[in-house]
């Protein structure tokens, strides 16, 4: 925790569970992605916080900008990037959104289809709009994510060639592959395969005649959690060397979405015990019930894919194994049972608990009045 954090939390009238963001600690990844892949773009993963404050610095520093929709370009264009820095990078978009991206002057769009293709060829004509560049998103192994994104987008490769021509036939500007080998990947060589990949696509549409010019290296760089995880500058070397291996002298323009590398160590949760109970006399394991759970923010708790840092001021005391719950009235909203969490048996209610490692995914995660609880509040500092 920051002392910046510190003095805000120390100073903050208590109206609920908050997170609070350091804006340091985000210039201060962004320096590192920069320095890490210095020839890359920097598209930043909007959907990770768009918080306003987050947005401005971020364009100020010279980012660009990874958006799922029109909402989100309407986020980075009020930020102050303009429209060439904005990447509509969902595979799933309705046609008059496409429309209205283009009307903005996005012209840098994902597709995983030939039927997205489509949609994207009438937009362009319906908006009279010129230079569409689209790349194709492939399906790839996300081993080592903790939170894995495969089956829902993309295409498998041998796909991509046909749905990159379909483009160039339609007369959109064929512009290269993206991939995402997993949120919070672990192994720094898990872009090696998707790599290979990407330049046999790229010689297959050299063979039909389209020249393709990006590799979009998605995101997929962690934060550190409860364990160790390797620096930025690790996995800024082993892509490189796969780029190399796999293209040779011919290196595409590469572009990177960071989302969770980008702000998920600048923030933290400070949340309040409401509960600690046990479910018979004879139960070893407690239950410890926060004011805040998978519906206030916490939603990456599914499955105990995340398992954030806890810390509380009572962590000199014995700590003993406990079951982790939100506030709500849904049986779903338990955090951690399954690998129960130690926490300090002299835990009480009342008590302040922080949780570390929470500036991406929870204010946009967060429920608007899931049991007539207000939204995770959100400070930027």
């Amino acid at each position: 925790m920051t002392q910046r954090i510190r003095e805000f939390l120390r100073t903050r009238r208590d109206d609920g569970p908050c997170v609070v963001v350091d804006l340091d600690v985000v210039e201060t990844n962004y320096h590192a992605f920069a320095r890490a892949l210095p020839d890359t773009r920097v598209f930043y993963a909007v959907k990770a916080n768009p918080a306003p404050e987050i947005l401005r610095l971020l364009a100020r520093l010279g980012s660009s900008f990874d958006c799922a929709s029109v909402a989100e370009i309407e986020m980075a264009l009020a930020a102050g990037a303009t429209a060439d820095r904005i990447s509509f990078g969902n595979t799933i978009k309705k046609e008059r959104d496409i429309v209205r991206a283009l009307e903005l002057g996005v012209r840098l769009i994902a597709v995983d289809c030939q039927a997205e293709v489509e949609k994207i060829a009438r937009a362009r004509d319906a908006a009279d709009a010129d230079g569409v560049r689209v790349f194709c998103r492939i399906l790839c192994d996300g081993a080592g994510a903790e939170w894995p994104l495969s089956r829902k987008f993309g295409c498998v490769p041998e796909m991509a060639t046909d749905v990159l021509e379909h483009a160039h036939r339609l007369g959109l500007t064929a512009y290269g592959v993206s991939f995402h080998v997993g949120s919070q990947q672990g192994n720094v060589g898990a872009w090696d395969q998707a790599l290979a990949s990407s330049a046999t696509i790229f010689a297959e549409c050299r063979e039909r005649g389209i020249s393709l010019s990006m590799v979009n290296l998605g995101g997929g760089f962690p934060t550190k959690y409860l364990k160790q995880v390797p620096g930025v500058e690790s996995y800024g070397d082993a892509i490189f060397r796969s780029l190399s291996k796999h293209f040779g002298n011919r290196l595409p323009e590469t572009i990177i979405e960071p989302g969770r590398g980008m702000v998920g160590n600048a923030g933290i949760i400070e949340a309040e015990v409401v509960l600690v109970s046990k479910k018979s006399e004879d139960d070893a394991v407690r239950w410890v019930y926060l004011d805040i759970g998978k519906f206030g923010g916490l939603a990456e708790t599914m499955d105990e894919a995340i398992r954030y840092p806890i810390r509380t001021e009572r962590d000199g005391d014995s700590m003993e194994p406990c079951v982790l719950a939100g506030p709500t009235c849904d049986s779903a909203d338990v955090l951690y049972e399954k690998v129960p969490y130690l926490l300090p048996v002299s835990l009480s209610i009342g008590d302040k608990v922080l949780i570390e490692g929470t500036g991406a995914y929870t204010t946009t995660y967060s429920a608007v009045a899931f049991n007539g609880f207000p939204p995770l509040r959100s400070y930027v500092i």
